[in-house]
């Protein structure tokens, strides 16, 4: 599947179509450049599950967790500054992919290969136009 960004004013649209696309799958891998927008698409789907808290990225804190107005955990996990895969066990990685809660992983490449069955995978590229190509498998 493959999701156009024009500009911000669609980002709630495509979180929205992101959450569709995932059913009930709650682990969700975004791959980009710095700068390509994972953040700013992670905020968007958190404010689509109805967050109460502000969403930032945990780049420095490594986990963030987010309530909704229903009372759910919502975790946004950044793992840029992360050097060795053994550091992500020390931070209970496994706790919060094996639980119920939505899941957004930065920078998962350094996981992969422990990411569970059913991680929704979304590649973001910007073209030329500064539009955000999310594809997602």
């Amino acid at each position: 599947m493959e999701i156009v960004i024009k500009d911000k004013k669609h980002l709630h649209s495509a979180a929205r179509k992101i959450l569709e696309y995932c059913g009930n799958n709650k682990i969700i891998a975004f791959y980009g450049s710095m700068g390509a927008g994972k953040t700013t698409i992670i905020k968007a789907v958190c404010e689509v599950l109805g967050a109460l808290d502000i969403v930032s990225s945990p780049t420095f804190t490594l986990v963030n967790e987010y309530r909704t107005s229903e009372g759910n955990s919502l975790y946004h996990i950044d793992f840029y500054r992360i050097k060795k895969q053994e550091e992500v066990f020390d931070f209970g990685i496994e706790e919060y992919l094996s639980g119920n809660s939505y899941c957004f992983l930065e920078w998962p490449e350094l996981v992969e290969e422990i990411l569970p069955p059913g991680t929704v995978c979304i590649r973001i590229t910007v073209d030329e136009k500064e539009q955000r190509i999310l594809s997602i498998s």
